[in-house]
């Protein structure tokens, strides 16, 4: 559940939802997943410059702490202003805020993990209500037409011909799609697109770093990311607080979006190896279904000494300290059901008063017997 707080005072957030925030001046505060992250100390080290992100979602409205970020989209269902950025839903705005939030300086307003990075807003889904595969389709169709580097989708549901393919051809363009896995009770598998093996499916943490109880678990699961108490940008310059997968996917596609920026020749099917490389994990030593390969790590992600995938570490050598042993240089600073039904596709995060619940989930598979990265310090 989430609510909406206004960017100059506080409101209610509902039944067992936790004590209200001052907008814009407290924002940053509530953000306890930059902190927990430790964002600010990844920020030395890339924000995202060069890199845009996709929203494929209810659109995204032009809050004053994203706006120097959002590019001009599109809507692929009637209703819409056309460019994608219109939202009366809020989970939109509040997935592109937890990507690309600049805030408004002085630690106010709110911030995102990549905040150099650039929002593509796309119009998916209608507020309120499930939206259909073939508009997302179209949606990562516009995407890959305008060349971006993540696609970070927080919804999941049935699939068409149209949807499988985009996906796919989202992938053979050297694109990162990232995907919610699903939200407990509602689901109880990871849902599509993050069933695919060539996304990264993301499941959530509490505060404490143990598995959210909203997030579905699954063998497709990648890597988690904080699902709990999320706050984050909303419509009318408002701001929202969310639990589900569909933040935990955003923070991981700004996650990806910072080693994009720092690694700007890494493919992307290494990126997302570097992403669950260098995981803290969690749970049965190992890949598990709670928690994947671990909790996203941003300072190990952009620092790390991660040999290349199906690279044996008898064989592998070490570089230099404080250069990624993938082949990139450094800038500073299951498969889905082509001919399934059409259903609803269902977004699985949720915000209290602010709509309906939406989700990204995505993953990446990580041979088992490839050796473990080395931090560069």
């Amino acid at each position: 559940m989430a609510s909406l707080l206004p960017p100059t005072a506080g409101v209610s957030a509902g039944p067992g939802a936790t004590a209200p925030t001052a907008g814009a001046s407290q924002i940053r505060g509530d953000q306890w997943h930059l902190r927990y992250l430790k964002v600010a100390e990844a920020h030395h080290l890339s924000q995202g410059e060069g890199v845009s992100v996709a929203v494929p979602d209810t659109g995204v409205s032009p809050h004053p702490d994203l706006l120097r970020n959002l590019l001009s989209g599109i809507d692929t269902i009637p209703g819409g202003s056309g460019d994608g950025q219109q939202d009366r839903d809020s989970h939109g705005t509040s997935m592109a805020g937890l990507i690309a939030a600049h805030g408004r300086g002085n630690n106010t307003g709110a911030l995102g993990l990549a905040p150099r990075a650039k929002i593509l807003p796309i119009f998916v889904s209608p507020p309120q209500s499930d939206g259909a595969p073939d508009a997302l389709a179209e949606g990562v169709e516009f995407a890959i037409s305008r060349g971006v580097d993540v696609i970070s989708i927080s919804s999941g549901g049935s699939t068409s011909t149209r949807l499988d393919r985009a996906i796919g051809t989202a992938i053979a363009s050297d694109i990162v799609v990232v995907a919610a896995a699903g939200n407990k009770p509602e689901d109880s598998r990871v849902t599509y697109p993050a069933s695919r093996s060539d996304v990264i499916a993301v499941g959530g943490v509490d505060r404490s770093g143990r598995h959210a109880t909203v997030s579905v678990a699954g063998p497709e699961v990648d890597i988690v990311a904080p699902a709990v108490d999320i706050y984050s940008t909303s419509y009318d310059g408002k701001y929202s607080k969310g639990e589900g997968t569909s933040g935990a996917t955003a923070i991981a596609a700004g996650a990806v979006a910072l080693i994009r920026s720092r690694f700007p020749d890494l493919p992307a099917s290494e990126v997302a190896h570097r992403l669950t490389a260098t995981a803290v994990d969690k749970g049965p030593p190992g890949r598990d279904d709670q928690y994947g390969y671990g909790v996203i790590d941003l300072v190990a992600a952009l620092t790390a000494d991660v040999p290349p995938l199906g690279f044996g570490s008898a064989t592998a050598s070490a570089p230099a300290a404080g250069t990624p042993s993938t082949t990139a240089a450094a800038r500073p600073g299951d498969d889905g059901d082509g001919g399934a039904t059409v259903r609803g596709w269902v977004t699985l995060g949720v915000l209290v008063a602010a709509g309906t619940a939406w989700v990204l989930i995505a993953r990446h598979r990580r041979r088992s017997d490839d050796p473990p990265p080395r931090i560069s310090r």
